[in-house]
């Protein structure tokens, strides 16, 4: 959705929201083509698409600046803790329970996810619930377990908001990643477990650092004259240089600190395209396709991997083994169902419960909306 400041539309997060999602389905077209991830096979000038997970930091880091923005410019009142709940699960359950069918459909008829075993009852169950990043089952959509997270992070705001209505922004912002870093040394000894489908507590600081972003935003105009641009490529030199040297392997193994390392970047980032600098990429992100991709990217988020996953395993891989040309199919072929059964998707499980409030309504919503806010796909 797209992110009002002063009641203006910033321009270029659908946009950003758009490529995010794009490039998760992507990663997921390379992965399964050039399998072994993390043990990279493939050619050189592909391992740019190794690093997926960025996009979903990025993705949480846009989720809590937008949810944050209307409390930030009130003091940071939520108004209202059922309104908000309401808001939330009217935004995200449709079109998560819907693909949540559509995933289950396509484990139990077609393929189940890799490294999964077939979906059962309980699964069913846990995933309904968005229970998957407290209780261990077998996954129908290896994408889920950031819906999880996102619900658990959904849960946590208003307290976040409290303790920057008390405290202030910074100070919340510390007090929730002090107890993440010594879990990490402490509890587990510098080398916390990474991986999907499970309880991932350091992504609350990512999450508090979008907080703390609507804060500086909600301030005023002072925060444009500052050079978030360069403050962001400052912040991203240190760990894209670590990432880079160490290679895909080490950074999937590593994740518990990659997660919040990025983040102060992604956050300054972030606040320079609401400033509007630089302003060519924002004329780019702010492209009409690229904002209609934006639209759909929660859609598009949520069901791309089974599709992908069963063009790559029953069509392409039998055929063509996994070489570039298989890359290449898988990409066309996966991607390009992936896009065009996700506008689809949106058109009648996202949209039409943007446009409407009531379960009466929602009928005849059938074009996307005029957008309100610029998290994670789902999260606004």
């Amino acid at each position: 959705m797209i992110c009002e400041v002063s009641g203006k539309r910033v321009a270029g997060l659908d946009g950003l929201r758009g490529l995010c999602a794009l490039y998760v389905m992507l990663f997921h077209c390379w992965a399964y083509t050039y399998r072994g991830f993390p043990r990279y096979r493939g050619p050189e000038w592909l391992s740019w698409l190794g690093f997926g997970r960025l996009s979903v930091v990025l993705f949480l880091v846009l989720s809590g600046f937008s949810l944050a923005m209307a409390a930030a410019r009130n003091d940071w009142r939520l108004g209202g803790l059922s309104r908000y709940a309401r808001r939330r699960a009217w935004r995200i359950l449709p079109a998560y329970w819907a693909a949540l069918a559509f995933s289950l459909v396509i484990a139990w008829t077609v393929v189940r996810q890799p490294h999964s075993a077939e979906p059962d009852a309980a699964s069913v169950v846990i995933y309904a619930l968005l229970l998957q990043d407290l209780i261990g089952g077998p996954t129908p959509n290896g994408a889920f377990w950031s819906i999880g997270v996102e619900a658990l992070l959904y849960a946590v705001l208003p307290l976040l908001l409290v303790l920057c209505r008390r405290i202030g922004a910074a100070a919340m912002l510390a007090v929730v990643t002090l107890p993440v870093v010594l879990v990490g040394f402490v509890v587990y000894d510098g080398s916390p477990p990474s991986g999907d489908n499970w309880l991932a507590p350091h992504l609350l600081p990512v999450f508090a650092a979008g907080v703390v972003a609507a804060g500086v935003v909600a301030a005023g105009d002072r925060f444009r004259r500052l050079p978030w641009a360069l403050l962001s490529l400052l912040a991203a030199v240190p760990v894209g240089v670590l990432i880079l040297h160490q290679g895909s392997r080490w950074m999937v193994h590593h994740y518990y600190w990659v997660d919040m390392a990025i983040a102060p970047a992604m956050t300054f980032f972030l606040l320079a395209i609401v400033s509007g600098r630089p302003a060519g990429l924002i004329r780019l992100l702010d492209s009409g396709p690229l904002r209609r991709l934006g639209s759909f990217s929660y859609s598009l988020y949520l069901i791309h991997l089974p599709i992908v996953v069963a063009i790559s395993l029953t069509l392409v891989a039998p055929r063509l083994g996994h070489g570039d040309k298989a890359f290449a199919v898988t990409t066309l072929l996966g991607g390009g169902i992936s896009l065009v059964a996700a506008w689809g998707f949106a058109r009648v499980f996202e949209w039409p419960f943007q446009r409407r409030r009531s379960a009466a309504a929602v009928a005849a919503a059938t074009e996307p909306p005029v957008l309100v806010g610029a998290g994670r796909p789902g999260s606004a």
